[in-house]
């Protein structure tokens, strides 16, 4: 189950998937473009094993998740809340800027909130109230004036607590690729968004990439994975701890690590075992075991080399000195620096965010953030001196390219008799 895999293993184990699902994901969409609602309702029947009259949450059913959820549970999504808003406060840019770059000629940036945006929240399996909270405040952070979320029936109330919370506008009973769908192309009860944000397995992935060309997404962020860095300083236990806590989202799930010590895998498989056989999702976790291994590098920096063309979603530096270590690392979604530093930490209470790009895309993708949910407009405001400043630059360079209206657009302002 725990085996030595060549460099190229995981990617190939992600392309493959990906395209077995295209064509179950086309139908879905084709679906739920001609029947709207009713197919998300036929749909949830037959993935969900749930019978639903309306696919929209009301404000009565979320009332009733609260008197469902701890008061203990509620404080800490309202920490974990706290935390991740604090973390991308950090993040906003000025809404405007400009800058007299020289006598006469401002320029700048407008940034805007979109308008309405769609978070996906995966279910099934376990319930992610963690990535309401996720995806929803980065939004509100950056001023999004709505934000919906669709998750499958039926839904924890944890989830409907955690959305509450972080300020969702409107909540649908609705999972998988149709959801995605739904989000994109609207149906009776779903209007349309700008863009879609969230995680979620294969066929959720495939209708994100699908739909591209009706709604903006954030990145590919499919089945979760993670990369370890170790060298003969990591401690077993904490290696396979954080492998085998990656391993139980999904069966998909992949875990990977590079080592450039040869002995330690077999010390990280001897405390797999023991917890594989203790974990509640012990099936989950040795299916996913089957998409996962370890890479031997002759050296450390060959190790950082392997792991920069792999671009796991989330990266664990567990070597002697990782602040070196982080300094030659160039793609990872979110990186765990130090022994100390679980993924964990980050999937919940750190503050970052924990929507990532996976199947590599970390290599030009980044994580989840404010600027997911925002535009920029280049601002330029010139005085006639400042126009007069440039007015040879673009005269001649128009000219040379055969537009000659670009030109004269410019020569009829600095005329004598033109307005300033």
């Amino acid at each position: 189950m725990w085996k030595q895999v060549s460099e190229d293993f995981w990617s190939k184990n992600r392309e493959s998937k990906v395209d077995q699902v295209n064509d179950t994901v086309k139908g879905i969409v084709d679906m739920v473009v001609e029947q709207g609602d009713k197919a998300l309702i036929d749909l949830a029947k037959k993935f969900d094993k749930v019978d639903l009259k309306s696919v929209v949450v009301t404000r009565d059913e979320i009332e009733e998740a609260y008197e469902k959820v701890s008061a203990e549970i509620v404080e800490e999504l309202e920490n974990a809340a706290y935390n991740i808003q604090r973390f991308h406060e950090m993040q906003k840019p000025a809404g405007l800027w400009l800058s007299e770059v020289e006598p006469g000629i401002t320029l700048g940036v407008k940034t805007t909130p979109l308008e309405r945006v769609g978070c996906y929240i995966p279910g099934g399996r376990a319930s992610y109230p963690s990535t309401v909270l996720m995806t929803v405040i980065p939004a509100r952070v950056a001023g999004v004036d709505e934000v919906i979320m669709c998750t499958p029936a039926p839904i924890n109330p944890i989830t409907l607590v955690a959305a509450d919370i972080a300020g969702v506008d409107e909540i649908y009973k609705s999972g998988g690729a149709q959801a995605i769908a739904a989000m994109a192309l609207g149906t009776e009860s779903i209007e349309p968004v700008q863009k879609i944000v969230g995680p979620g397995n294969v066929f959720v992935t495939s209708a994100k990439m699908m739909l591209r060309h009706k709604v903006d997404i954030d990145f590919p962020a499919g089945p979760s994975e993670i990369g370890v860095l170790a060298d003969d300083s990591a401690d077993p236990e904490f290696v396979a701890s954080d492998l085998i806590a990656q391993a139980e989202h999904d069966p998909s799930s992949a875990c990977l690590m590079v080592t450039c010590d040869p002995d330690l895998p077999d010390k990280v498989w001897e405390h797999m075992e023991k917890m594989i056989e203790k974990a509640p999702r012990k099936e989950i976790i040795e299916k996913a075991l089957e998409n996962s291994g370890y890479i031997i590098a002759e050296d450390l920096d060959l190790a950082i080399e392997i792991m920069n063309g792999i671009a796991p979603e989330h990266l664990s530096i567990q070597v002697r000195d990782p602040l070196d270590a982080l300094g030659k690392v160039r793609n990872g979604g979110s990186i765990f620096v130090g022994p100390y530093t679980p993924v964990a930490a980050g999937d919940y209470a750190s503050g970052t965010n924990h929507v990532l790009p996976t199947a590599g895309h970390a290599m030009t993708c980044s994580g989840l953030n404010v600027a997911h949910f925002m535009k920029t407009s280049t601002v330029q405001y010139l005085s006639k001196d400042g126009l007069a400043a440039i007015a040879p630059t673009i005269e001649t360079l128009a000219t040379a390219e055969g537009l000659h209206a670009h030109c004269e657009s410019v020569k009829v302002r600095r005329t004598e008799d033109s307005d300033d």
